[in-house]
Parts: structure tokens; sequence; C-alpha cells
């Protein structure tokens, strides 16, 4: 599957802006890292861009992604790809073994967290979110309650990153691609660096 015929089929079964907008915001942290480990960008791409392609038919635990996931064989999505998603779930029983699968965990409620902070920001905007910030953010429990703390320490470490690292990388990764995660926010409305 290309990461057109991906985007197609999340857009086809996803119809809330915020759940695509996820999409893309984890295809770039994923993708970002395909980079950096010398992996196959397009196939990293097309399994984030998936990963919760079937969260709105199926948003309880545990038919999400496993209800999904006869879906993806049936339009031919590559074995790989479909155990990784379903490795994203704690639930699932699929042990999370290949690099694949670690990144997909240690990106997915992380980039929820960063769009979360950027949300807050004066602008709006991913550019004003630094990683200092994010791990105080990360502490108060009030903020942006339905992301899973415990899976973004445990996603970093699982991957072999330091959290800080791993939060810094994300950022920028998703500050590259700001303009079609939304988060470009307006710059205008910024207080000034000085």
């Amino acid at each position: 599957m290309t990461r057109e015929q991906a985007l197609e089929t999340l857009y086809e079964f996803t119809k809330s802006e915020s759940l695509r907008k996820h999409g893309l915001a984890v295809e770039a942290c994923v993708t970002a890292y395909a980079r950096k480990y010398g992996e196959d960008e397009a196939k990293w791409s097309v399994t984030a861009l998936l990963h919760d392609f079937d969260y709105e038919m199926h948003p309880d635990a545990p038919d999400h992604p496993m209800k999904g996931e006869p879906i993806l064989a049936a339009r031919g999505v590559d074995e790989e790809i479909r155990r990784a998603i379903l490795s994203h779930a704690n639930y699932s029983g699929v042990a999370r073994e290949s690099l694949l699968e670690k990144t997909l965990y240690a990106c997915d409620e992380l980039a929820g967290f960063l769009t979360a902070c950027s949300y807050v920001k004066p602008s709006k905007s991913i550019h004003e979110v630094e990683a200092k910030s994010v791990r105080k953010k990360l502490k108060d429990k009030a903020f942006a309650r339905s992301v899973s703390r415990d899976d973004i320490t445990e996603g970093a470490t699982a991957l072999g990153v330091d959290l800080e690292e791993h939060i810094d990388f994300c950022i920028k990764a998703m500050q590259a691609r700001a303009e079609d995660l939304g988060l470009q926010g307006n710059l205008s409305a910024a207080p000034a660096q000085g």
C-alpha cells in the first residue's frame, strides 16, 4: 500500500479532523525515525497513518485495533504493518519486537500530547513547544488527561532513547510538517523573542 492509498483509507474511515491530524502527526514522528535509522520510510509512513484508522468505528478496547486488522488484510496491507498496528495497543497480546513496532508505540501518545501542548501556546503553534515545558506538562495530570504518561515513558525506554531527546526529536519532526498538521499557528500572536 502506498502513502496515498493509506491516506485514502484513513479519510474513508475517519471523519474527525483531529483524528486525521493525529495520524499525520504520528506519521511525522515515525517517518523521521525511519530516516534516522535508515528504515523503509514508505512502510513506516503507511503504518503510522493507519494505526488508528478504525478508531471511530471501534473506539473501545479490545475492538480497536483488532476489528480493523481484517479490513487492512482484505486491502492487501502487509502483515508487518498490520502486526505493528496491533502491537500499539497494550491489550492486544501482540508483543512489540521490531523497531517499527517500538517506534509506533513510542510516538503515538507523544504526538497527541505535543499537539495538546501546541494548542495552549499563544500562537497555537508547534514552533513554540520546547522539550523542557513538555516535561513539566507531563507531570500535570489534569493536562491532556486522556494521554497515557506511562505509554510515553515506556515507549521511549523500549526504543532505547532518552525521554527528553525523544520529545525534542518528535517536536522537530512535527515542526517540519506543522502546516500539514494544522500546527503552524498564528505566529503573529506569539510573543516577540528577545
